[in-house]
C-alpha cells in the first residue's frame, strides 16, 4: 500500500457544509474518472463481478458478499486519495482494503446486513406480497397485482434503507483512514451525515436523477454512473472529514 494510504491515529473532525456540496461530490467523483476512466469502469465491474459471483454460492455466498461491501468501499477511497496524491489509480487497488485490519470493515458490513434483515422483515410483516412462507408468485404479473394497494410497503423500505445507508455512507472511508473500531465510525459516519443532513439529501436526490438517467439508453450510462457513484463516496468523505482536518491544522 502507499506510504499514507491507510489508516492514521489522528483525531476525526466534521465540518458542516452547504446542501450544494452534495452534488459537488459527484463533479468530483466524475473528476477522478475522467482523469482514468479504463481503471475505474474496470474497478467497478471488478466489485461487481465478485459480489455477483459470491452472491451465487449458495447459502454462505450472499452474507460473504454483505459482509465483504465494506472492505471494497474502502480500496475505492484509498484508491481515490492516491489518484489525489497524483499516482495512477490501477486495478489491483480494488483490493487494497484487504491490506487493513479486516474485523472493523466487515463488522461494519454484518451490521449493514442485520439492518436489511430486519426491514425485510418489517416488510414482511406489513403485508408484502412474496415475503412469507408459502406464498409463490409465478410470474411478475402475478406480484404486480398481489402489490395492488400495498405499494406504500416498498416505499417504507425504501426508505429505510436509505436511512440506514445514508447514516452509515461515511463509514468505510473513515476506517479505511482512521485506527478506530466499527462504533466509533459508525457514531462518526452519522454525527457527519446528521450535521451535512441538506447535503446528504441533496447528494441522494442528483445520484438517483444521474442513476435514471444513465439508464435509460439501455443502461449504458452506468458504465459510467457507477464508477463516478463509487469515487464519489471518497470525494464527500475527504469535503466532509479532510476538509476539517486540515483547517484545524492552519489554524494551529
Amino acid at each position: 500500500m502507499t506510504e499514507g494510504t491507510g489508516p492514521v491515529p489522528h483525531a476525526i473532525r466534521v465540518r458542516d457544509v452547504r446542501s450544494s456540496r452534495g452534488p459537488a461530490w459527484l463533479v468530483g467523483g466524475w473528476g477522478h474518472f475522467r482523469q482514468a476512466p479504463m481503471v475505474w469502469m474496470g474497478l467497478s465491474a471488478g466489485w461487481m463481478l465478485i459480489t455477483l459471483a459470491l452472491v451465487l454460492v449458495p447459502v454462505i455466498g450472499g452474507v460473504a458478499a454483505n459482509l465483504l461491501q465494506p472492505v471494497f468501499f474502502a480500496s475505492f477511497a484509498i484508491a481515490a486519495r492516491k489518484q489525489l496524491a497524483g499516482e495512477a489509480p490501477e486495478m489491483g487497488d480494488l483490493f487494497l482494503g484487504f491490506r487493513l485490519p479486516l474485523r472493523p470493515l466487515v463488522n461494519l458490513g454484518a451490521l449493514l446486513l442485520v439492518a436489511e434483515i430486519a426491514i425485510f422483515f418489517l416488510m414482511s410483516m406489513l403485508g408484502l406480497p412474496g415475503a412469507g412462507e408459502g406464498e409463490e408468485i409465478a410470474t411478475i404479473t402475478d406480484y404486480v397485482r398481489l402489490l395492488k394497494g400495498k405499494e406504500w410497503i416498498l416505499l417504507v423500505g425504501l426508505a429505510l434503507t436509505a436511512v440506514v445507508k445514508g447514516a452509515l455512507w461515511f463509514a468505510p472511508a473513515i476506517l479505511a483512514f482512521h485506527e478506530i473500531s466499527t462504533a466509533h465510525a459508525v457514531r462518526w459516519s452519522m454525527f457527519a451525515a446528521l450535521s451535512n443532513l441538506g447535503a446528504m439529501l441533496a447528494y441522494g436526490v442528483a445520484l438517483t436523477v444521474v442513476f435514471v438517467a444513465g439508464a435509460l439508453p439501455w443502461g449504458l450510462g452506468l458504465l459510467v454512473v457507477i464508477p463516478v457513484m463509487v469515487a464519489s463516496t471518497y470525494t464527500g468523505y475527504a469535503d466532509v472529514f479532510e476538509e476539517a482536518e486540515a483547517a484545524k491544522t492552519a489554524e494551529d
